[in-house]
């Protein structure tokens, strides 16, 4: 069962509406009275972040299901080599508000829209992906690999890397074919843009009490490269966000398991 974490006292709010039903407070604790306007109603535009080397394919089949009721919109992340400019990118091409759905670097570049747009998003969806920066030994791996990448040595998603996207299970399924295609479609340039994107990324843990809007955090339970206890991190930081392991995947979960992705979509927008 998916775990519901109660509510709790944060610093000013990243998100300029309050989550849940909307509602008027007053504080009269001080010598004037401060009234807070009922929330906005959520949008009905979604906008959907990939990941490292992924294009829209990663979002595939939520795309289809939910198109029909509401606005879906993919960002470009590919162009950027800092997520400040991929956030500025996205925000130029997104409706006025919208709910973010992300995934790994999605998420970082997700953190980084609520900080410089935290009044444009109304909910939020984080799928494996991490609140933390890179350790030193991960900057180090990371700009090894963007130097050999720089070399003509690009390879995009190898067999070798396959299992540390995937569950074993999904290892001989058509899944891991369109994993690699997609990659090769993202390609070289892209790929080095968005390691430079992702290595000077900032730490977002100090951000997230400051989440004020209906949060899913889920991450699949075999996930080596974002692993469950980042996410129940972002889950326990982020007042009132809901929790979900996902079993039989790895770090792709909206290609492993689309229906149970789709779902968790689907019962976070009603919230």
């Amino acid at each position: 069962m998916p775990n519901q974490k109660a509510a709790v006292p944060g610093p000013a709010a990243i998100c300029a509406f309050g989550a849940g039903k909307s509602s008027i407070a007053m504080d009269c604790a001080g010598p004037t009275r401060r009234l807070r306007a009922p929330a906005m109603p959520a949008s009905p535009s979604l906008l959907f972040l990939p990941g490292l080397l992924c294009d829209d394919r990663l979002w595939r089949d939520q795309l289809a299901a939910l198109r029909g009721g509401m606005e879906c919109l993919v960002a470009d992340a590919t162009q950027d080599d800092s997520l400040a400019a991929m956030a500025a990118r996205a925000l130029a091409a997104a409706p006025p508000r919208f709910g973010l759905v992300a995934l790994s670097m999605g998420g970082y570049l997700a953190f980084e829209i609520l900080r410089q747009a935290p009044g444009r998003v109304d909910r939020l969806a984080l799928f494996d992906t991490s609140a933390r920066p890179d350790t030193p030994e991960q900057a180090r791996r990371r700009r090894g690999l963007i130097g050999l990448t720089r070399t003509g040595l690009f390879k995009g998603v190898t067999p070798r890397l396959l299992p540390q996207l995937l569950h074993p299970d999904n290892m001989a399924r058509p899944v891991a074919a369109e994993v690699t295609a997609m990659a090769e479609r993202v390609g070289r340039d892209a790929f080095l843009r968005q390691q430079a994107a992702i290595l000077g990324r900032p730490d977002s843990r100090p951000d997230l009490p400051g989440i004020r809007v209906p949060t899913l955090v889920a991450v699949g339970e075999q996930d080596v490269l974002t692993p469950p206890d980042h996410a129940a991190e972002m889950a326990a930081g982020i007042p009132g966000a809901v929790l979900h392991r996902i079993p039989g995947c790895g770090h792709l979960p909206p290609m492993e398991a689309p229906a149970a992705t789709t779902a968790l979509l689907r019962g976070w927008l009603g919230r």
